[in-house]
């Protein structure tokens, strides 16, 4: 699924305007990029919960070369799925 079938869903159940739908999911996805890039938990009832954890510095390998690569610190986002959502799978 893209973004473009999300819109899709959200004009065939709302009935509102292509432009609107549009402009309502990017606010949506605006709002969640800001809210991690803040370093925000975003817990979505029935769906799950994104956060960000800090990862750690380390070593890692280039596969082709097998050199040593050092790993910077830095952030990653975590999502654990919902009750609801983890039953489907």
């Amino acid at each position: 699924m893209i973004k473009q079938d999300i819109v899709h869903q959200v004009i065939e159940r709302t009935g509102l305007p292509r432009v609107k739908a549009e402009a309502a999911v990017e606010t949506v996805f605006e709002s969640l990029k800001k809210a991690l890039a803040n370093g925000d938990r975003i817990e979505l009832r029935g769906f799950g919960v994104f956060n960000v954890r800090p990862r750690k510095t380390g070593i890692g390998r280039n596969p082709r070369t097998g050199a040593e690569v050092s790993i910077t610190p830095g952030r990653a986002v975590r999502f654990k799925p919902g009750k609801d959502l983890h039953e489907l799978g």
